[in-house]
């Protein structure tokens, strides 16, 4: 038993007039190529990065392990310069090492106060960030923030979805991205934005049996290729090599949906939390009730929401 894969379109050449009149409203991931992003994809060089961002500290993760789990935190966080940081994130072998002389590091961009400010690389990293033409297909009003990553060769991030569009720019290094649509959410285990299936090329089925109809999109990202990732969309990414990548997000629905202490982008919108606030209450009522009248009224309460809020067009 094995899921389906589904290749990521790749387009080429792609105007804002064309991805948001043909490519946008599909709401698919697809890969652009051949975008203008700057002089960051010929510039970026471990030496290059060292140098041009100097010695401030900056918070990384830090794994023994390549697949880090946000559930379980089978991670540390650290302090390094930055300098330092990036050298040793390009290592395959450390000399100095905090767990394991093969562990991996990642950077996630915080903002200044990681509660109350959003990453920007404007702000961050600003000499980097005169290196860098963000593709503009949103409108500026829209932004919302601009996360600069570097992980270690190997590293694979946990499968989550997050509730902004996004544009993942991969400036440097390869990696190959895993999505799955929000449709497939009853076959990924979730707890909270998160799944609990970490290794998605080979899952535990006796664990996670309906992991294997989740419908899975894959795609591999070249140094200058840009994924658009739609809200909602889950995806897990792995580093296949040292790199860089910028991760840009944008408000798509009203400003007043979202969580104003939201700072990653990932806290469900106001609405959807208050909903399920509303359904465990609900679930707590039906206790009230006998097994079987709770069952009865469970079912009938899943056949209104598929009734009332399920899309039937989806492709």
């Amino acid at each position: 038993r094995e899921q389906a894969v589904v290749p990521v379109a790749r387009l080429a050449g792609v105007t804002r007039e064309r991805f948001l009149r043909d490519i946008y409203p599909r709401r698919k991931p697809v890969v652009l190529k051949g975008m203008e992003l700057g002089t960051c994809t010929t510039k970026w060089t471990v030496d290059y990065l060292s140098q041009a961002e100097g010695s401030k500290e900056v918070k990384i993760h830090v794994s023994a392990v390549p697949q880090m789990d946000f559930l379980s935190k089978n991670f540390v966080y650290r302090t390094l310069p930055f300098d330092v940081f990036v050298r040793r994130a390009a290592e395959a072998k450390h000399k100095e090492y905090f767990v394991s002389e093969d562990e991996k590091y990642y950077l996630r961009s915080v903002g200044e106060d990681a509660r109350k400010d959003v990453a920007d690389i404007r702000k961050q990293f600003p000499i980097l960030a005169e290196d860098v033409q963000i593709p503009e297909y949103f409108e500026k009003e829209q932004f919302f923030s601009s996360v600069f990553r570097i992980s270690s060769a190997g590293l694979q991030l946990w499968t989550h979805y997050d509730v902004m569009d996004n544009f993942l720019i991969q400036v440097t290094g390869k990696k190959r991205v895993v999505l799955y649509s929000p449709r497939d959410a009853p076959y990924l285990y979730l707890s909270g934005t998160k799944s609990e299936v970490l290794d998605v090329d080979n899952p535990d089925l006796e664990k996670y049996p309906l992991f294997v109809k989740a419908k899975r999109y894959q795609c591999f990202l070249e140094a200058g290729d840009v994924l658009f990732i739609p809200a909602l969309w889950f995806h897990n990414v792995i580093s296949e090599e040292f790199g860089v990548a910028l991760n840009v997000f944008w408000k798509h629905l009203p400003p007043e949906s979202y969580d104003k202490s939201d700072t990653y982008g990932n806290k469900d919108p106001t609405a959807a939390s208050r909903a399920i606030q509303i359904l465990d209450r609900a679930l707590k009522t039906l206790e009230e009730l006998p097994e079987e009248y709770r069952d009865f009224y469970a079912r009938r309460m899943v056949l209104r929401i598929q009734e009332k809020a399920y899309r039937d067009d989806y492709g």
